[in-house]
């Protein structure tokens, strides 16, 4: 067999698998409690319980420091749950959420909804979370308030 022809073999073997990466690698959404979630933060002190967090639909008032801030986080999500991989990911989201809030001399992010791919998806109990086969992501947006 000649250079030219295995050449051939391999570039047919790299586009052949990496289409079926792509294939492979969409990403599905996945709806968690929110509350749950954050009430495991807390617990598990990656959020210090001063800044209280509200999907939309669920507590309004207060005066608005800043309205529609976004966040979006992704993380490693190959070879993790999607239940992991997302709660890590939000883990990852309200802990910015929380440190702008403080800076901005707020407690609490209101009227949080979830943001993927710059699509508002509401929900009073769950957030979502996209996960494919290596990357975990959640995208919010809510605001800033000072109760």
């Amino acid at each position: 067999m000649s250079i030219q022809s295995i050449k051939k073999i391999v570039i047919a073997l790299a586009l052949t698998t990496s289409s079926m990466a792509s294939v492979h690698a969409a990403d599905t959404i996945h709806q968690f409690n929110f509350q749950d979630a954050v009430n495991r933060a807390v617990a598990d002190g990656f959020l210090d319980g001063s800044v209280k967090f509200y999907l939309a639909g669920t507590k309004s008032g207060g005066k608005v420091i800043e309205k529609g801030l976004v966040t979006n986080k992704k993380t490693n999500g190959f070879a993790k749950s999607a239940e992991s991989s997302c709660d890590h990911v939000l883990r990852s989201a309200l802990i910015q959420l929380q440190n702008t809030a403080k800076a901005r001399g707020a407690n609490a992010v209101t009227n949080l909804v979830s943001f993927y791919k710059s699509n508002e998806t509401r929900s009073t109990t769950t957030y979502d979370c996209a996960k494919g086969t290596a990357i975990a992501g959640v995208a919010l947006k809510g605001d800033i308030v000072k109760f």
